[in-house]
């Protein structure tokens, strides 16, 4: 089961303040024990949303609406993401608990969300083959 730790944008990320060394260092710390457990797919933090576009499709069939950031909302906006592969929700919701606050100061927010396995999205064999000849080129299983 893989699942992503969404990272919430603060003031600050928004503003584009860099983490405090301390907080780097706690950040790479909690990285290195997911690889080290074998569970770590992917970790990186995001730009500003000012520098940002969000794409919209505001009318069925219709052309997508592009929009530059930044946005207003920053509860709703994802300053970055840890991916891990873990057995079960229970074994992702004990490391999420782990994670450092990810803004420091109190501010940190973390949404954790199962990511679907394609075959949950479609009993479509052909697209399923297709999907996993995708992934394979991409060195995933998932």
């Amino acid at each position: 089961m893989r699942f992503m730790l969404v990272v919430k944008a603060s003031k600050d990320s928004e503003a584009g303040v860099l983490p405090s060394p301390e907080l780097v260092a706690a950040m790479t710390k909690y990285n290195e024990e997911l690889a080290k457990a074998g569970v770590l797919i992917a970790a990186d933090g995001l730009h500003p949303s000012s520098g940002a576009v969000r794409i919209s499709y505001p009318e069925p069939g219709g052309k997508p609406k592009v929009v530059d950031g930044p946005f207003a909302e920053t509860k709703e906006i994802i300053a970055g993401y840890t991916l891990i592969e873990v057995k079960s929700r229970e074994e992702a919701l004990e490391w999420a608990l782990r994670m450092p606050d990810p803004h420091g100061y109190g501010e940190g927010e973390i949404e954790l969300r199962q990511v679907f396995d394609f075959a949950d999205i479609t009993p479509d064999e052909e697209l399923q083959a297709r999907e996993a000849a995708v992934r394979a080129r991409l060195g995933r299983s998932n």
